[in-house]
């Protein structure tokens, strides 16, 4: 592999963070409802342009996932990693890194929930193809390609997705809670390794997909994003 030996990890821009984030999207963000096991602390985004303008179209947040949330230095928490990656994390750095580099270092030791919760806005009129449903497929099939490589995804880089979801996997007014109300909302139960869910919101769409492991670990509830502090 290259390596830029010129490169200054100083250069290199600081992730936003998740209030960063939930400042510059257009309206509420959603997220799991609040419980010891879950720490949000990444956030993945798309956009688009338009004019000139940038603008989000989707903030989906990470979690890391604590099996004893009591004791944060617990081994107990620790995620088991292959032999790979164990040593890249225990080999001393080439060069010193930015503080927020070494906190994600540290955060890749313990289990998480990639990209688990993500908000899509919903522009009017809506193309036919940007339905409810297609969001929520399309959620499934990214948490797939990207955390289950090995097991799903046939063939060189970008591959072939082995067993995708499509819309006809998805079932309708399945109830689910969002601030602590029942709503109408969509499931997609049919993988072996994730399921998926979504709430249509009118202007946005929640969706969730979880690993099935993690399942029995968290509370599949769903709450408004607290509004970032000033």
């Amino acid at each position: 592999m290259f390596f830029d030996e010129s490169a200054r990890l100083e250069d290199v821009p600081v992730p936003p963070t998740l209030d960063e984030v939930a400042r510059a999207f257009p309206g509420p963000l959603y997220t799991f409802a609040p419980q010891p096991s879950l720490e949000a602390w990444t956030s993945g985004t798309a956009s688009s342009s338009s004019d000139g303008r940038v603008e989000i179209e989707s903030v989906a947040i990470g979690y890391t996932l604590w099996l004893n949330p009591d004791d944060h230095d617990d081994p107990a928490n620790l995620a088991e990693l292959d032999d790979e990656l164990r040593a890249s994390l225990d080999a001393p750095p080439v060069r010193p890194l930015p503080e927020w580099m070494t906190a994600i270092t540290a955060r890749m030791r313990y289990p998480w929930l990639w990209e688990a919760v993500r908000t899509t806005v919903v522009h009017e009129p809506a193309p036919a193809w940007h339905s409810v449903e297609s969001v929520l497929v399309e959620h499934v099939n990214h948490i797939l390609r990207n955390r289950f490589r090995d097991e799903r995804v046939r063939g060189r880089l970008p591959g072939e997705l082995l067993g995708r979801a499509t819309e006809k996997c998805v079932e309708h007014d399945v109830p689910l809670l969002l601030d602590g109300r029942s709503v109408p909302g969509l499931r997609i139960d049919t993988d072996a390794h994730v399921l998926g869910v979504g709430v249509d919101l009118g202007d946005r769409v929640l969706t969730a997909v979880v690993e099935r492991d993690r399942l029995p670990l968290i509370d599949l509830a769903f709450a408004t994003l607290p509004p970032p502090v000033e």
